[in-house]
């Protein structure tokens, strides 16, 4: 592990005003319908990034970081199963998941990518690092969803009673039916970003439509308490005997990797970042102050610096190769 640098403000574009949401369509993956948001690179030698977003969320997460990004990287934005545009699945575990983000990868004709995740998205670009090599460049993990055995560090962990209940997703959306879209988005943004206040108008108008749009579609819940199932399933799996363990595949990950940690994330705590950034052999570790659980959305200056940097290390090798050829 080595500490993280930021790249030269000029390495990365500074947009004048905030874009919305980059466009996007579906697309059948096998037998999944998935929706997948396009930001086109601004320059020839763009290279292809894919980003995955947390649990709750969708591929709007990635607009800003994506805009910053778009000098160095042509981005697609990936709405996991259920979640934003994409049709529901069948299984939410991480390795499922993470089998639908390489199968896109594949699809796409892309790879390798540089592969970008936050929080359960996150958890999913470790799994398909350590198992699908070939298809990754460089990791870049935001606050992921690594397994802790110590509940009190997420505010999060006051929904785990919830996992034991039989029909969960059914009392989650009478409880959901309750609120408005605006209350949803209050409530996230309480607990993903470290000041509220700084969430700029438009980003949270576009919220409150998204969350507007996902409570008329009937598996809005379910495939939230079920992927949040998966990834507590996951963390319980990652402390017993086997191959599956996320920190065993962790630790078998061979592409560059940057670690982004909020000082003040209260999903997954910030104690958390040293832990994976050790556990990665070819890492480097960024700790945001003033930043909570989505530093890509709050900083995206900083996130994008940080990533325009390994991306220039990454570079070089191959440019000093050239140049003795």
């Amino acid at each position: 592990m080595k500490r993280a640098v930021l790249a030269s403000p000029d390495e990365v574009r500074r947009p004048s005003s905030l874009a919305p949401p980059w466009p996007g369509r579906e697309h059948l993956v096998g037998d999944q319908r998935l929706f997948v948001r396009e930001t086109p690179g601004t320059s020839p030698n763009a290279e292809p990034a894919l980003y995955v977003h947390g649990l709750g969320g969708s591929a709007q997460n990635w607009t800003d970081l994506a805009d910053v990004l778009s000098d160095r990287l042509a981005g697609q934005s990936i709405d996991l199963p259920g979640f934003g545009h994409s049709a529901p699945t069948t299984r939410y575990t991480i390795p499922a998941l993470a089998q639908q983000v390489a199968a896109w990868i594949l699809r796409a004709g892309r790879g390798p990518v540089h592969l970008v995740g936050n929080s359960l998205g996150g958890a999913i670009s470790v799994y398909v690092a350590a198992t699908r090599p070939h298809l990754v460049r460089t990791l870049t993990l935001i606050s992921p969803a690594m397994p802790f055995m110590d509940v009190r560090r997420s505010s999060q962990s006051r929904l785990l009673p919830l996992l034991a209940i039989p029909r969960a997703d059914r009392l989650a959306a009478r409880a959901m039916a309750g609120l408005k879209p605006e209350q949803i988005v209050d409530q996230v943004v309480a607990n993903c970003w470290s000041d509220a206040e700084s969430v700029p108008p438009q980003r949270r108008i576009e919220a409150i439509e998204e969350v507007r749009r996902r409570q008329a579609v009937p598996w809005n819940t379910s495939a939230y308490v079920r992927a949040f199932r998966g990834l507590v399933g996951t963390f319980i799996q990652s402390y017993l005997p086997g191959s599956s363990s996320l920190w065993r595949l962790a630790a078998q990950i061979t592409a560059p990797t940057l670690v982004i940690w909020g000082k003040q994330d209260r999903l997954v705590d910030v104690r958390m970042a040293p832990q994976v950034a050790r556990t990665i052999p070819d890492s480097r570790l960024l700790i945001l102050d003033r930043v909570g659980h989505v530093a890509m959305m709050e900083r995206p200056d900083a996130t994008g610096r940080a990533i325009a940097a390994l991306l220039d290390e990454v570079e070089r090798p191959h440019r000093l190769s050239a140049n003795v050829g």
